[in-house]
């Protein structure tokens, strides 16, 4: 494997920038609340290890 560079991730950092960004109402403040819990949705999925049982799906 390959060693990762020091210093920040690019691509990390720019999510850090955006979820940073102070609301401007409170709708603005709901979709920065669900861009939150998406990328952690998507993350749990990325990180799923259970295994499919339904044999019919082989």
């Amino acid at each position: 494997m390959t060693k990762a560079k020091a210093g920040v991730d690019k691509n990390l950092q720019s999510v850090v920038d955006d979820l940073e960004q102070p609301a401007v109402n409170s709708h603005h403040a709901q979709q920065i609340q669900q861009d939150i819990n998406d990328r952690r949705h998507q993350d749990a999925l990325n990180h799923d290890k259970t295994e499919d049982r339904d044999p019919s799906h082989s």
